[in-house]
């Protein structure tokens, strides 16, 4: 088994499977689509804004093109992404490995002009490296933390490997970003939804700063997660995490998933109305009930909700990132079906939490026609993952309209090819403004 600190600096774009290859750039692909969708949200013009003014250097932004320092740049794509709850996660973690890794790879890795091998290698390492640190974390505290807390780490890692830094200043960037990352708690926004969410965007600038500081010679204490929880590091190298991450077919957080495609499976098969419902009951694990917000006032508010968009779902017929915006939230007949929604808490989705998200949904009709689901799981587990068409289909759906099919087009061709690469040839498509 390789060390972590091996692990980081010596893993080889040929040491992966073709799989593990294909599903790294489905995630960056996944993630650049997201990253588009949250750039029309009201957090994402604040936070561009404030890492323009207030973090000084030549490194351009996500899909923005102002200037900002890679320590900047990568808070404000975090926080972008983080913005529009469609990313892909980690069920083990409660969390979403890319969406710190992603930023903090992308602007230090176009600052320091890496190949795009280098690149891609760099992101499929910080998949492991996130995923067992997320575990380990977990492990070492009492309150559930933001995936920006481990995510600070992860981005370090990442960062440590793309600037070619040694095996010492590494140990000291991780403990820096270990040190000083964000340990938020995650529960805290789930019971009052707001701009801080996961946390991914502050964990990308802290994981961005360690590096750099390590460079200066800042030294940090040893990371505890890395150093001091060698049982979850076991498997590095072995298992491959890469292949165990979930994607999101809805802009909502991963909890509401199962009930409202266990919402959905029960309309079709018995042809519900929703002008016919008299009550609703979900049935699923604490965590998906705290999420209750029947009356979101943002779009922070609708994407952190299980009952709002259940009644989305069954009035639209699916959850579309427009469907959630600051725009949308006061629709009449949404919150009307909202509001007839009732979460029950469940010892049996309680046991299977957080390896799997279960939901259980009842409808009763005012013809006095009882309805109730199977145990619903989320679409597009890594259990029953979607096919690359589907994931490519979602990044369309997300950039198109926003940067037109062509650059899409160019993007997702030229990730494609990015092995033969230099990273610049898809960073410089990403770090123009989205009207360029």
């Amino acid at each position: 088994m390789p060390t972590p600190l091996a692990f980081i600096h010596d893993l080889q774009w040929s040491d992966l499977s073709r799989q593990v290859q294909n599903q790294a750039k489905l995630s960056i692909l996944d993630l650049i689509g997201v990253a588009a969708g949250g750039m029309q949200t009201k957090l994402s013009h604040i936070i561009r804004n404030h890492a323009h003014s207030e973090f000084g250097g030549t490194v351009p932004m996500l899909f923005d093109g102002r200037a900002s320092s890679a320590t900047g740049a990568a808070l404000a794509a975090g926080m972008s992404i983080d913005a529009l709850d469609a990313h892909d996660g980690f069920n083990p973690a409660k969390g979403h490995i890319g969406c710190p890794l992603f930023p903090a790879a992308l602007m230090l890795g176009h600052e320091a002009e890496v190949s795009g091998r280098d690149f891609l290698t760099a992101i499929a390492m910080g998949y492991e490296f996130g995923a067992r640190a997320s575990v380990a974390q977990h492990a070492t505290v009492p309150d559930y933390h933001t995936s920006g807390s481990w995510g600070a780490v992860t981005a370090a890692a990442a960062g440590a490997r793309l600037l070619g830094i040694e095996h010492e200043t590494t140990r000291h960037a991780l403990g820096i970003a270990e040190y000083h990352g964000p340990r938020s708690q995650m529960m805290r926004c789930i019971d009052a939804p707001t701009m801080v969410k996961d946390g991914a965007g502050w964990g990308a600038m802290c994981g961005t700063s360690a590096v750099k500081l390590a460079q200066s010679g800042f030294t940090g204490a040893p990371a505890i997660t890395v150093e001091n929880a060698r049982a979850h590091w076991s498997d590095l190298g072995q298992r491959w995490y890469m292949l165990e991450q979930y994607y999101k077919p809805y802009p909502v957080c991963r909890w509401a998933q199962a009930p409202v495609e266990a919402a959905l499976t029960l309309q079709q098969s018995h042809a519900i109305k929703a002008s016919d419902i008299a009550d609703i009951e979900i049935h699923t694990f604490h965590e998906s009930v705290r999420l209750a917000m029947p009356r979101p006032d943002s779009t922070e508010a609708a994407q952190y909700s299980t009952s709002f968009p259940v009644a989305i779902a069954l009035i639209r017929g699916t959850v579309t990132s427009a469907d959630i915006s600051d725009a949308a939230v006061n629709a009449p007949d949404i919150l009307a079906l909202a509001a007839k929604i009732k979460m029950v808490e469940s010892g049996h989705a309680n046991a299977a939490f957080p390896h799997q998200r279960l939901a259980r949904v009842v409808i009763k009709t005012i013809q006095g026609d009882h309805y109730a689901s199977e145990w619903t799981e989320p679409l597009w587990d890594h259990t029953a993952p979607p096919s690359e068409a589907e994931l490519r289909t979602k990044f369309h759906s997300l950039a198109d309209p926003y940067l037109g099919r062509d650059r899409a087009n160019r993007i997702e061709q030229t990730l494609a090819a990015l092995e033969t690469l230099p990273l610049t040839a898809l960073s410089d498509q990403l770090l123009r403004p989205i009207s360029a």
